[in-house]
């Protein structure tokens, strides 16, 4: 049987372990931390992603638990519009969801079948990628080799330093800080203030969304209020309490309901993250060896700033992407093939997003007087054409046939 090794039990881990499982290969799961699991905010997921947890087989799962996201427009921190709400009718199936990363989690672990042997609390410490050899993955005590292994594990990921060195982790400039306000907690907004859109300042970014409705969770068992505020500097090294004191500072006198919505937020509902990217890309992203191979996978492969919300998406499309390339491949030049051919696939689509998201940045991080005064009146037809190219490069991706 063709035996496949998942490094890194994230959302684009547990998405490719149980697409190789269900089609037959001998999956091995490696988790670092003790246990598997997510944290408590919610994410976007744009056609793209939806299209790939379609051909994963998990698009059912998902539409039981996520809610449409509407075109907000994109305003001022004192209100004004910079772009104006509302979308093309014909545009509409270009549009994200929002999700729970708890419900969409339960969703990838329920695909993972009852056949995949998972281990946890494993620090993979050293790569073997000779070519007369089995790919294998030790973490000094236990060597795991298989026809194929995924490197799922992350912007920090091991695998990733030993095939492609070269590429590193480094700052993106900014930090993210992430929270779901339960509907039992969330304010009663007037009708004229609906939860949708985002709002730019210097150097600041809020965005909010709906998860369900209230009254119900809506399809999520986790239903409230999604919001995503983004500061640009260094994560705080301060305690969750402290730092939603810092987020209501920095954005008081910010139009409504940005400022409701961060009063009814509690500290443990808040997650920070250190926005990091890769720079450069990997020089590949699919590396032949032994009986097949190695794969880079979602964060371990194009960790980016989340400006267009495309980094879980992309790692869907991996997944699914590597599923169909390897599905007949036997142990061998087959699978050798298989491998090179992901990579061929993956990294152009990869690259190309990645530019479009640093365009993005470039908006979204704007600072300084003269460059807010430009930014804001170049805003009305900059950043919807930036994000129509982007949803136009997101839509028109399909998954590959086998």
């Amino acid at each position: 049987m063709r035996s496949a090794v998942v490094v890194g039990a994230g959302i684009g881990g547990l998405a490719a372990a149980g697409a190789l499982a269900r089609s037959g290969w001998q999956v091995t799961l490696l988790e670092r931390a003790d246990r598997i699991r997510v944290d408590k905010a919610a994410l976007l997921v744009w056609p793209n992603g939806l299209r790939a947890l379609r051909a994963l087989g998990l698009h059912a799962g998902l539409s039981a638990i996520a809610t449409p996201v509407r075109h907000g427009g994109v305003r001022r921190p004192d209100g004004q519009w910079l772009a104006q709400p509302g979308v093309d009718p014909a545009r509409e199936a270009d549009l994200p969801v929002v999700v729970h990363r708890e419900d969409l989690h339960d969703t990838l672990v329920a695909g993972l079948g009852a056949d995949i042997e998972i281990h946890t609390g494993v620090a993979v410490r050293s790569v073997r990628a000779n070519a007369g050899e089995r790919p294998a993955v030790s973490d000094g005590r236990t060597t795991w080799e298989a026809d194929l292994v995924v490197g799922a594990d992350g912007i920090d990921s091991m695998v990733r330093r030993r095939l492609a060195p070269e590429s590193l982790a480094v700052s993106a400039g900014c930090t993210a800080w992430r929270a779901v306000i339960p509907w039992y907690r969330a304010p009663r907004l007037p009708e004229d203030q609906p939860v949708g859109g985002e709002t730019l300042g210097a150097g600041y970014r809020f965005i909010a969304a709906s998860l369900g409705e209230r009254g119900s969770s809506g399809g999520s068992v986790r239903g409230g209020i999604y919001w995503i505020a983004t500061a640009t500097g260094a994560p705080r090294p301060e305690p969750p309490a402290t730092q939603l004191v810092l987020l209501r500072r920095w954005f008081a006198g910010w139009h409504a309901p940005i400022g409701e919505l961060l009063a009814a937020t509690d500290p443990e509902d808040v997650v920070q993250h250190a926005v990091r990217e890769l720079r450069p890309l990997p020089r590949g992203y699919g590396f032949p060896a032994g009986t097949g191979g190695f794969v880079l996978l979602g964060d371990a492969a194009h960790a980016m700033p989340h400006h267009l919300g495309q980094g879980a998406c992309l790692a869907f499309e991996d997944a699914a992407t590597l599923a169909t390339v390897v599905h007949d491949a036997v142990p061998g030049e087959a699978l050798r093939s298989a491998v090179d051919a992901y990579n061929r696939v993956r990294r152009p689509r990869a690259a190309r997003i990645v530019r479009q998201t640093r365009r993005m940045g470039a908006v979204v991080q704007a600072r300084g007087r003269l460059a807010l005064r430009a930014r804001d009146a170049a805003l009305g037809s900059l950043s919807p054409r930036l994000l129509d190219r982007a949803a136009t490069t997101a839509a028109s991706w399909r998954p590959p046939r086998r």
